[in-house]
């Protein structure tokens, strides 16, 4: 049983949930009903249980889920009187659902721990705006809420406490740790390039770490919603995630090292202090004792080396007057040395993440309080403007769902308001357990809706006929009820779900006011209002599905990730010739493009959940999607690269001209392939390798970018890097033709 409970409910999560709301719920709703005896407080008292107990379930450590639980207890204080004041009038109610239901799914865009309270925080509305009552029942309502609160504190601290969960750390830490494995690999090679067991083990160690990451990007895209909150460990970790996805792209194409040259012995200090500091940073992401004694002087070491890397490549060809196979000597050693300042990049930028996640979940509570230190990547409240705005966006997913969830709601209040139905409250908890993505999932939901809750009737109708004015059966079967419902979705369907939810309703009414099957056919016609409704909603708002929103939010990705590199390619070239106007880092264009992933993430998890036929192979949507995030993190290392340049000096027109050209080109063909994506023409065909185009950046280089005495400067060296850098989007091309 339970190896099967495990097969079906990962991690027993929602079997966790459904053993706690079997004993809180009863629970709750016996105190109220017979011993403070008051019908009122029972109804909100065994509905607040299930919204805290049954319908959320947060992560993080003790102390996190407890402060997450104490907010949604307080939330649901507000939203019950808010809902209790705006039920005096049918057209009031609708207009309050329709505001207070977009805020509440609106805002989940912004942490991971607002999305999953999204269900409790709608059930905490929709109750009181939907039952009748008026101002006189609020101290009851409020108490009820209350009751149900205190109880589900007890519940998540000490019945059955689920362990830490942070769904992000134990994988990124896995692939970090194979991924310094693979750096070791290619090490040893570099130290013995004949050693063939060296070799071979490279690649072993190569395939393990892809792998990894594999499996790190299935759990990154695992859930509903992107795993962050506002806390700066959550915020950096999620950043890890995008990098290290970046970092393996970066070292997948090169399973072999390359052959030793001059230098050799500063690339094998780089990868050496890359290998270390990656190696140490996913250690301390793995524990919890958040140690990090040495981790500075660590990533000083792999600092030092990238710039002692950069000094010895300028010193390569030391005799002026060089001659072509000198310089396509030099420019062939330039690869390798790219490679490795590229590798290092990204590692530096893992361990800065690693370091500042796990400095920041070690402040003392206090610290976590008051928002004190580290320092991260922007406060909390800019964190809230930018994820907020990011999906403040006419083809948004995210926006789409919470305007078409909040219009779906409030016609269901409106309507359950004139229909004069006898449990309004029935018809929007319909509307809102089947509106989904699009029409088409909403009608299969709604019919599944309905299918669960004949099936609950017949079921739940059967046993209450049985059990007559038995209310000690009743009780004796309420919580086995709740805890099928609670399990059924998980275990079972959707639709078992809703005929166990339908059960458990029939028995708690039957408790209170004993009638049979008519409140099983209250419930189905009920239901059936509130599903029709969001069938309505899902045809008249949007009806394509997150296939369509899926696209348009692909071709957006690109499209503003290749204009943020024309922007830092602009950038670069003004800090290596005087004669241009220095151009302002383009920060503007990197918000851009960071607002348009958002939005492609939100998309891309709504493709995933929504039923039906894909009408490409994930893994080559996956492609796509993690293109976007290797394109945007390559133009970042760009701009990283030239942060260090000197104040530029001399006329470099000839290099400058050479690198803006290469870059039209290569951002022509992502500005196509997002119009390809967005459904207006063709993906362009890849661009092939330009020999002449190189040979004549090299020629430039070698003329305009040369001291005095004939040696190549640094930003020779940076030209002819940022080069291999478009190089690698160039290659990036055929990953995407799919």
């Amino acid at each position: 049983m339970l190896e099967w409970l495990r097969a079906k409910d990962a991690g027993l999560s929602a079997t966790r949930r459904a053993g706690r709301a079997a004993v809180v719920m009863p629970s709750a709703f016996a105190f109220s009903y017979l011993v403070l005896d008051n019908p009122v407080i029972a109804i909100f008292a065994s509905f607040g249980s299930m919204s805290t107990v049954l319908f959320v379930d947060f992560s993080g450590s003790k102390l996190e889920r407890i402060q997450a639980q104490l907010s949604l207890i307080v939330a649901g204080l507000v939203l019950i009187s808010i809902g209790t004041v705006a039920s005096g009038s049918a057209g009031g109610a609708a207009l309050a659902t329709l505001i207070v239901a977009f805020v509440i799914l609106f805002v989940g865009v912004i942490s991971s721990v607002l999305a999953s309270a999204t269900t409790a925080l709608l059930a905490s509305f929709i109750l009181p705006v939907s039952l009748p009552g008026g101002m006189t029942t609020l101290p009851d309502r409020l108490i009820g809420w209350l009751l149900a609160g205190a109880a589900s504190l007890i519940a998540i601290t000490f019945l059955w406490p689920a362990p830490t969960r942070e769904p992000l750390r134990g994988p990124t830490a896995h692939a970090c740790t194979l991924l310094a494995r693979r750096l070791q690999a290619g090490l040893a090679c570099l130290r013995n390039p004949a050693d063939t067991e060296s070799k071979a083990a490279l690649i072993y160690e190569a395939g393990e770490a892809s792998a990894a990451v594999a499996e790190l990007r299935k759990t990154f895209f695992g859930t509903p919603y992107r795993p962050t909150g506002l806390s700066t460990s959550a915020r950096t970790l999620v950043r890890v995630v995008d990098e290290v996805i970046w970092l393996n792209s970066v070292l997948e194409p090169h399973p072999r090292m390359p052959a030793p040259g001059p230098a050799a012995p500063y690339l094998i200090a780089v990868y050496e202090a890359a290998a270390d500091l990656l190696d140490r940073a996913a250690n301390v992401l793995d524990n919890d004792d958040g140690n990090l004694t040495g981790f500075e002087e660590t990533l000083g070491r792999l600092h030092e080396a990238r710039l002692a890397l950069e000094q010895a490549v300028t010193e390569l060809p030391p005799s002026p007057g060089r001659d072509d196979s000198m310089v396509k000597a030099f420019v062939s050693a330039l690869e390798p040395t790219f490679r490795a300042q590229e590798m290092s990049f990204a590692v530096a930028a893992i361990a800065e993440n690693i370091e500042l996640a796990v400095a920041a979940r070690g402040r003392s509570w206090w610290g976590h309080l008051l928002g004190r230190g580290p320092i991260g990547p922007g406060s909390p409240l800019s964190s809230v403007k930018e994820r907020a705005g990011a999906h403040l966006e006419l083809h948004s997913v995210w926006l789409h769902n919470s305007i078409r969830g909040a219009v779906g709601l409030a016609l269901a209040v409106l309507i359950a308001d004139l229909t004069g139905v006898q449990h309004s409250f029935w018809v929007v908890f319909g509307t809102l357990a089947v509106l989904r993505s699009n029409a088409l999932s909403t009608g299969q939901n709604a019919l599944r809706g309905l299918a669960g809750t004949v099936a609950g009737i017949i079921i739940g109708g059967a046993v209450v006929l049985a059990i007559g004015s038995n209310t000690t059966v009743a009780w004796f079967l309420l919580p086995i009820a709740v805890l099928l419902a609670g399990l059924a979705p998980a275990a079972f369907s959707f639709a078992a779900g809703q005929a166990a939810f339908t059960g458990v309703l029939l028995i708690l009414f039957d408790i209170i006011s004993p009638a049979g099957w008519e409140i099983g056919l209250v419930r189905i016609e009920d239901v059936a209002i509130g599903s029709a409704v969001s069938l309505l909603v899902g045809l008249l708002l949007w009806p394509r599905g997150a296939t369509a929103a899926l696209q348009q939010a692909l071709a957006e990705g690109y499209s503003d990730s290749a204009h943020y590199l024309r922007q830092a390619i602009a950038y670069a070239v003004s800090r290596c010739d005087a004669r241009t106007p220095p151009a302002a880092v383009p920060d503007e264009a990197s918000r851009k493009a960071a607002n348009a992933a958002r939005r492609l993430d939100d998309a891309f998890r709504t493709y995933l959940a929504e039923r039906g036929g894909k009408q490409l192979p994930l893994a080559n949507v996956a492609t796509l999607v993690s293109g976007v995030a290797v394109l945007r993190i390559t133009v970042d290392a760009i701009l990283e690269l030239w942060s260090r340049g000197d104040s530029p000096t001399g006329d470099r027109t000839a290099a400058r001209m050479e690198l803006i050209d290469s870059t039209g080109v290569l951002v022509d063909w992502y500005q196509e392939t997002a119009l390809a994506l967005a459904g207006a023409g063709e993906v362009p065909t890849p661009i092939e390798r330009d020999g002449d185009a190189e040979e004549r950046l090299v020629s430039a280089v070698q003329t305009d970018l040369t001291a005095d005495d004939g040696s190549w400067t640094a930003t020779a060296v940076r030209m002819l890097w940022t080069a291999d850098h478009l190089d690698g989007l160039r290659r990036l091309q055929r990953a995407l033709e799919v």
